[in-house]
């Protein structure tokens, strides 16, 4: 018998979630994604230091605002160590403190794709990532119609993903463990593989685009567990961290398919119209989504600081 990570491949397209390029190497997943949590482990590491050096020396060049410029550099320097290691794409993240700026997020992601091409990756390779606020998905729809595809992250509820499709994102990343965290936290409720909210959301989510025919990829993601993962067997794409891809990798057990298009066209699902107004009430009335979102950009800005504080120290 095959290892649970070799059956899982011949489902669902693998994607190591870090920044760790050596892991990458290991597992050999077919895209890699990164945020800022993920740089800023990484950065630490000796290995990966003259990426960080790179960084400094690139950003200098720009005077007072260096360190603005040293940030982009160091995302796109791990993110082209990367697409050496991968076969498809690599996603870079937006800096979260534009979250809910549009035009800032735009100028953003033509920014890093114009730095990843001056590196010799084209854009074909990039997945631009950018948090599924409002204004992320309008920053999302402006830079697919211009050829710059997107990774919508913090994906929390339905209609933050029928938001991202009808947007036209390349690829959304609706998350399970945080959702799960969050139920844990606020009820008694203890849950199955089969009862587990977050795997439940995702399904919903990759059964509404198939149904109505969505091109959009999606992407679970944020998992606890190898229970987590398995569950959704057959989704599109399933970005998994390296101690959960060792687990399968090292596990002689029987992977069953969860998720398939056919089965989503069985299902009778109704067509949900998202325009701004709805989009902002239906995530006001759902705590959990609303919450974890904001949860979710803040821990993003937090490690974001850290790696500013980190390069700052590594400059001087």
């Amino acid at each position: 018998m095959t290892t649970q990570l070799e059956q899982l491949k011949k489902m669902t397209t693998v994607v190591a979630d870090t920044g760790d390029i050596d892991a990458i190497q290991t597992y050999q997943p077919e895209d890699a994604t990164t945020n800022p949590s993920l740089i800023y482990v990484a950065a630490q590491m000796p290995e990966y230091r003259h990426l960080v050096d790179e960084a400094i020396a690139y950003g200098k060049q720009f005077g007072g605002r260096w360190l603005d410029e040293a940030m982009d550099k160091l995302a796109v320097n791990f993110g082209t160590e990367l697409t050496r290691k991968v076969s498809g794409r690599v996603s870079t993240e937006v800096d979260a403190r534009l979250s809910f700026d549009t035009e800032a997020t735009v100028n953003n992601a033509k920014k890093l794709i114009q730095m990843y091409e001056q590196s010799g990756i084209g854009r074909d390779r990039i997945l631009i990532k950018i948090a599924a606020t409002w204004e992320g998905i309008q920053a999302t729809k402006q830079l697919e119609q211009e050829g710059i595809q997107c990774n919508v992250t913090l994906v929390f509820n339905l209609t933050q993903a029928v938001a991202c499709a009808e947007a036209g994102a390349f690829l959304i990343s609706p998350f399970v463990g945080r959702i799960l965290d969050w139920y844990k936290a606020n009820t008694s409720d203890t849950f199955t593989a089969q009862t587990d909210p977050g795997c439940q959301s995702v399904s919903a989510i990759y059964h509404y685009l198939k149904y109505f025919n969505y091109a959009t990829i999606v992407m679970g993601a944020s998992f606890r567990s190898t229970e987590q993962v398995l569950q959704l067997a057959g989704c599109d794409r399933l970005t998994i961290a390296p101690a959960l891809l060792q687990t399968l990798n090292t596990t002689l057990a029987p992977v069953t398919q969860q998720l398939n298009a056919a089965d989503s066209k069985k299902h009778t699902i109704e067509k949900i119209a998202v325009d701004e107004a709805n989009f902002r009430w239906q995530m006001n009335d759902d705590a959990m989504a609303s919450e974890k979102l904001a949860e979710g950009i803040r821990k993003f800005n937090e490690d974001t600081l850290k790696l500013r504080a980190f390069l700052t120290q590594r400059a001087q």
